[in-house]
Order: structure tokens, then C-alpha cells, then sequence
């Protein structure tokens, strides 16, 4: 396994929001895969809070497109993803940061739901998104809403095979 990096999410404006540790997967010149262990610490600082997180994750960061995915491994054994719409993601030497934009497509119960709308709408006056950046924020839900239908990179399979590998690793003791 990789190198550990620490994720920042942020706020439109460069303001920290939350961040957490996680390890290098798989590094090229557009993407990063990463592995949040289990027991992960999660702080959020709008919160003031550190939250452990109790299931593992397979972590996807583009930098040149304009979503993160998280594919959550639940105690259950059911598979949740969680879509961040994000300004592409920056990597500075072991710190990985991108700009969440507040809308979110969700993965639970075997359906497809958008999240935060409503928080969208209360940052974009608070930060004072910029007029094309809020409507490019609802181009790429629909361009990710497409991605996922068309089961385009990284919902092709791709996540699915490092969570297959953390699996096999996990019952013959290597991982």
C-alpha cells in the first residue's frame, strides 16, 4: 500500500472544513484511489467535532473532473457511495484538497438520491458562488448522474475491484 495523505475538504474561499488521513492506492496524472481505513479520525472543524469513523472506504479523487466518490463498506456489508460535486482536486506534496460545492449524489438502498440542495442554496450566498460556478455545479450532478448511468470511469467496475482486493486481503490476512 501507498503513502498516507491528509484529504481537506474545503469551502468555497479556501476555508477548512473537514480533513482525515488516508492511504494511496492508486496515483496517476488525473486520479487518485485511496483506501480510509476503519477507525479512521475524521475532524470537522464547521462542526468542532472528530468523528471515528467505523467502516472502511474506497476514496476517488479527480483532478479534472468535478466530483469525489467514497465507496463505504457498512458493518452490514452494503455498499453506500457518497458524491461529493467538488472543484477538482489539488495535490501539494502529502496533502490532497478539493472544494466541496455542497450538492451530493447519494448511494443507499439501492437508490440514487441528491442531497443538499438546499445547503447549496444557503453557501452559494453565503460564500457568493460566483453565477457560473453554481450553474456549473448542476452540470457536472447531471454530467455525474450520466457517468453513473452509462457506468463510465470510476463506476465502470474499477472501485469494485480494489474493494474485492481490501476483501481477499482481509480473509487470507495480508491486508
Amino acid at each position: 500500500m501507498g503513502r498516507d495523505l491528509k484529504i481537506r475538504a474545503l469551502k468555497y474561499g479556501g476555508i477548512l472544513h473537514y480533513e482525515w488521513t488516508s492511504k494511496t492506492l492508486e496515483q496517476t496524472d488525473r486520479f487518485l484511489i485511496l483506501l480510509g481505513e476503519k477507525g479512521r479520525k475524521l475532524h470537522h472543524h464547521s462542526k468542532k467535532q472528530v468523528f471515528t469513523i467505523g467502516h472502511p472506504s474506497i476514496e476517488f479523487f479527480s483532478f479534472t473532473d468535478w466530483f469525489t466518490v467514497s465507496m463505504d463498506i457498512q458493518q452490514s456489508g452494503n455498499i453506500h457511495y457518497y458524491c461529493n460535486i467538488a472543484l477538482p482536486a489539488v495535490l501539494d506534496g502529502d496533502v490532497l484538497s478539493f472544494i466541496d460545492l455542497d450538492l451530493d449524489l447519494v448511494y443507499r438502498n439501492n437508490e440514487w438520491k441528491v442531497l443538499d440542495e438546499d445547503e447549496f442554496e444557503r453557501n452559494s450566498k453565503k460564500y457568493q458562488y460566483p453565477d457560473d460556478l453554481a450553474k456549473k455545479a448542476f452540470l457536472e450532478l447531471d454530467n455525474l448522474k450520466d457517468a453513473i448511468a452509462r457506468r463510465q470511469f470510476p463506476f465502470d467496475g474499477t472501485l469494485t475491484v480494489y474493494l474485492n482486493r481490501m476483501a481477499e486481503g482481509h480473509r487470507t490476512g495480508s491486508a
